[in-house]
């Protein structure tokens, strides 16, 4: 199997949030090897765009240095993480424009690619066309100054650059001007039904299958495929001065690091991994925010060219720390670096794998359960075992474990947990799997105190008995640290050379290891002092900006809640939607007007039991181009999905167009 994480962005330091993707890749891909699955684990940065360009012309530097020295800095952090890839590369390399050009020319020749004139904001002064997030202005909707060209950051209104008052390239300080350009377009509405092939075939999480319904539904759009020079990035072929956009090139960065390895190693055949009718397993590890291009654009451009689409994706959701969203002022926006500064690497793993699971819910990073959970967990339960254990063993008994375990019924009971664990990392149910073990870890240690070795040892005739409960302790200690070793990578290796073993398979869990020699213990974890933490957070508040604003953060006031207009609506009309699977369209009596609103409600709700219901509904939500039409406003509604939706209803008595308070 082959596995990719997101190609990180060079354009800035790798902090927290990052290190959610890499480290779940690298547990699951650990996991394989230890399963004995052939598990070829690849990544790049990710390095082309306007941004990369912009910025190495502020530093004065070649885009090619900057994205170079900041290479450098992530690999040596994903390094100290014990995040180990079979090879990392850059975008910005051979193989990759190699393997872009040709997908481009596969497509281009099947018919899939076209070129259509475009209206964009341009800078006169910088001699560029401005991407829509380098436009700012205010919003039209709230009015908030200072916005960005695509989305207001304060109301979320989906704005363009031409809607915004007063625009500015934030790049002259300049009005931007409207200019036409020719731009390539790859057809990626003519691939609906080819997709839902694949999606029906590929292990994706429900919430992922649910977006894709929603993009369904909503009409595919062909995808701009290319940006006007000045452009860091690969020229498109036969043109002056057009780029492949830098997410054409990225997802290609699977393929190219994968070449880029297997021109180096005999026992690697690109073809046999990436030709469509291909029998090996690729997966591709990525945050929820970019699903639509491994979900959509990835899979589709790979149908396109002749190549396999992947296995699966694996989507995960976003960090937060201490329940918000990270941030400067508050010391929160950690650097990867600054973490390695002040704290264990195996620390932050083992948290990690502790909260995550398979779905793409967001998972929170609390610095008082992060100290109280190593502590407890690491220190507390798991080292413990051993450190009660190994002294005995080695003072009474040089170094020498029993031949037998005493009480062989209980060490079973560690070996038949095997499956269950490894199917929690099969399935990236990561927390159950430590769940499982710590519960494990507890019941060793309930069997050390309830033999209390260090009282048999008082006793010349129980000298045998101590042999034998310390090696009993250490087989469970053994057992839970090859479980473990996916996750605490440099534990288990310490834990190893402890047990005088060169390796582990994972089926060595239910092998006890007996008279054998094993080598003094020295502690392999010490605990988290909350000192610890306190700095980390001191020094990431050093780092901030005098400037940062509490902009960054995910909370919204009470004035911001306030600008949404809840009203009463009545349903005057329902009637399922032509063509769509899960759509309603309801026509609502909101008071001084008429609303017609779709609502994904279909599978919950018959049409005719709906008419003459009073519902809730946004009334100052921006209308919304669909597909099937304009949607006026939301419904609101709670439920899982499917056909446990559940309508927010109003008394009867109400009356159309009252706010609700």
């Amino acid at each position: 199997m082959l596995v990719t994480s997101a190609l990180p962005y060079v354009n800035g330091p790798m902090h927290m949030g990052h290190l959610v993707e890499y480290l779940q890749s690298d547990i699951w891909v650990r996991f394989q090897k230890l399963r004995g699955h052939k598990c070829t684990y690849v990544c790049a940065s990710d390095s082309h765009g306007t941004p990369i360009m912009l910025k190495a012309r502020e530093l004065g530097i070649t885009a090619e240095q900057l994205t170079g020295e900041i290479s450098a800095q992530f690999v040596r952090d994903f390094l100290d993480f014990s995040i180990h890839f079979d090879n990392y590369h850059t975008t910005h390399s051979v193989e990759n424009e190699e393997l872009v050009t040709g997908i481009y020319n596969r497509l281009r020749d099947a018919g899939d690619i076209y070129t259509k004139t475009i209206e964009q904001s341009y800078d006169v002064k910088e001699g560029m066309f401005l991407p829509d997030r380098f436009v700012r202005g205010t919003c039209p909707r709230c009015k908030s100054e200072d916005q960005p060209g695509d989305a207001c950051e304060v109301c979320g209104t989906t704005n363009t650059p031409e809607s915004l008052i007063n625009p500015l390239s934030v790049l002259s300080g300049t009005t931007p001007v409207k200019r036409e350009s020719e731009h390539y377009f790859f057809r990626l509405s003519a691939y609906e039904e080819r997709l839902r092939q694949w999606m029906s075939a590929a292990t994706l999480d429900k919430h992922v299958i649910a977006k894709l319904d929603e993009w369904f539904e909503a009409g595919l759009q062909d995808w701009d495929i290319s940006r006007d020079a000045p452009y860091f990035g690969f020229r498109i072929p036969d043109t002056d001065d057009k780029y492949f956009y830098v997410w054409l090139d990225a997802p290609v960065g699977y393929l190219a690091s994968f070449k880029h390895l297997c021109d180096r190693r005999d026992d690697l055949n690109f073809d046999e991994y990436w030709k469509a009718d291909s029998n090996a397993e690729v997966y591709h590890f990525i945050g929820k925010d970019i699903m639509y291009f491994h979900t959509l654009f990835w899979p589709a451009v790979l149908q396109g060219a002749g190549f396999r689409t992947p296995t699966s994706v694996y989507a995960h959701g976003f960090l937060t720390v201490n329940g918000q969203k990270m941030s400067k002022s508050r010391g929160t926006f950690i650097k990867a670096r600054t973490y390695l500064d002040n704290l264990n690497p195996e620390f932050l793993r083992y948290y990690y794998a502790a909260k995550l699971g398979h779905t793409i819910e967001d998972i929170d990073l609390n610095l008082e359960d992060f100290v109280a959970r190593v502590n407890s967990d690491l220190v507390g339960k798991l080292i413990n075992i051993a450190s009660r254990c190994a002294g005995f063993i080695t003072k009474q008994f040089d170094g020498q474990l029993a031949a037998s375990l005493p009480d062989p019924a209980l060490f079973a009971e560690f070996t038949d947990a095997s499956e269950i664990i490894a199917d929690h990392y099969e399935r990236r149910e990561f927390s159950k799997a430590m769940r499982l073990v710590m519960s494990l870890a507890d019941k060793a240690n309930r069997y050390i105190d309830d033999q209390k070795p260090w009282i048999m040892a008082k006793n010349a005739d129980s000298a045998g008995d101590v042999q034998a409960v310390c090696t009993q302790g250490l087989n469970m200690f053994r057992t839970l640290m090859i479980y473990l070793a996916p996750v605490l990578p440099v534990v288990a290796e310490g834990a190893r050379a402890f047990l005088n073993e060169k390796v582990w398979q994972w089926q060595d869990a239910s092998q006890p290891l007996l008279s054998a020699g094993v080598e003094p213990f020295k502690p392999l974890l010490t605990r988290v002092e909350p000192e610890q933490v306190q700095r980390l957070i001191a020094q990431s508040e050093e780092s901030t900006p005098v400037a940062a604003t509490e902009s960054e953060d995910d909370i919204i006031s009470i004035d911001d809640f306030m600008k949404i207009d809840l009203r009463i609506a009545r349903i005057e009309t329902a009637e399922a939607v032509e063509g769509a699977d899960k759509l309603l369209a309801l026509t609502l009596d909101v008071g001084d007007s008429s609303r017609k609103v779709f609502a994904g409600i279909k599978a919950a709700y018959d049409p005719d039991s709906l008419v003459g219901r009073h519902v809730i509904v946004v009334a100052n939500l921006a209308p919304r181009r669909m597909k099937f039409g304009v949607s006026e406003g939301m419904v609101l509604a709670a439920g899982p999905g499917g056909s446990d939706i559940f309508l927010l209803s109003a008394d009867q008595g109400a009356k159309p167009g009252m706010r609700v308070k």
